[in-house]
C-alpha cells in the first residue's frame, strides 16, 4: 500500500559527499517521522538520523556535524545529505517512515535500500 523508494547512493572518495532521497508513496494519511538507518556487512542496522513532522532532527553520534537530514513534507520527501564522507560510512542505506493510513493505521514503512560505498 504504501512503499518508500531511495535513490542517490553510489561510490565516493573519504571526503566526498552524496545526497540521498526518499520518496514516500501510496495511501498515506500522514507520516510521523521519518529515518534513515544504514547497515554494513555483519553489522546490525543503526539509526543514522531521523527527523519528526516538525523539523525536529537527532542524528547518530558518529555522523553529527557531517549528515544532515531534512524534510518535503509537501512531496513525502525525506533527503540524507552527507558531506566528509568516510570509509566507515560504507553500507546500504534504508529510509524508514512511521506512516498512518486513511484507516488510522501506523507502522514502519523500509525502503529497498540504496548502496553507498565511500573508497579510495
Amino acid at each position: 500500500q504504501v512503499q518508500l523508494v531511495e535513490s542517490g547512493g553510489g561510490l565516493v572518495r573519504p571526503g566526498g559527499s552524496l545526497r540521498l532521497s526518499c520518496v514516500a508513496s501510496g495511501s498515506i494519511f500522514t507520516i510521523n517521522a521519518m529515518g534513515w538507518y544504514r547497515q554494513a556487512p555483519g553489522k546490525q542496522r543503526e539509526l543514522v538520523a531521523r527527523a519528526s513532522r516538525d523539523g525536529s532532527t537527532n542524528y547518530a553520534d558518529s555522523v553529527k556535524g557531517r549528515f544532515t537530514i531534512s524534510r518535503d513534507n509537501a512531496k513525502n520527501t525525506a533527503y540524507l545529505q552527507m558531506n566528509s564522507l568516510k570509509p566507515e560510512d560504507t553500507a546500504v542505506y534504508y529510509c524508514n517512515a512511521n506512516v498512518f493510513d486513511y484507516a488510522m493505521t501506523g507502522g514502519d514503512v523500509w525502503g529497498q535500500g540504496t548502496q553507498v560505498t565511500v573508497s579510495s
